[in-house]
């Protein structure tokens, strides 16, 4: 059964940082283009990052550009390094994959990636 488990969230202050991980079971994603998606109250699901298969590319949204980080490891493993956190940054975070070979970092869309966790809760007050 493929499985993609997120942690790491929690509340903090405006300026602080946090690191979201997700791990991923069932089968061998180093080939899966895997990414980060979050939800606010009262908002659709928005892209945050991706990276390719392998870690060759990196994409992320334009509100998180210069302070989140996504990165792999090769242990089924994916991390959203969130540095500068803002009060506007405050929902739940999705770890989602697309299967490979190809490389999806730049897919934007929630309906691009059919896996999905079930999500973690990062709260950023002012």
């Amino acid at each position: 059964q493929v499985q993609l488990v997120e942690s790491g969230g929690g509340l903090v202050q405006a300026g602080d940082s946090l690191t979201l991980s997700c791990a991923a079971s069932g089968r061998t994603f180093s080939s899966y283009t895997m990414g980060w998606f979050r939800q606010a109250p009262g908002r659709e699901r928005e892209f945050v990052a991706a990276i390719s298969p392998y870690g060759r590319n990196t994409y992320s949204a334009d509100s998180v550009k210069g302070r989140f980080d996504i990165s792999r490891d090769y242990n089924n493993k994916v991390y959203l390094q969130m540095n500068s956190l803002r009060p506007e940054d405050t929902a739940v975070y999705y770890c989602v994959a697309r299967g490979g070979p190809d490389d999806y970092s730049t897919y934007r869309t929630a309906g691009e990636y059919p896996i999905w966790g079930q999500g973690t809760q990062v709260s950023v007050s002012s």
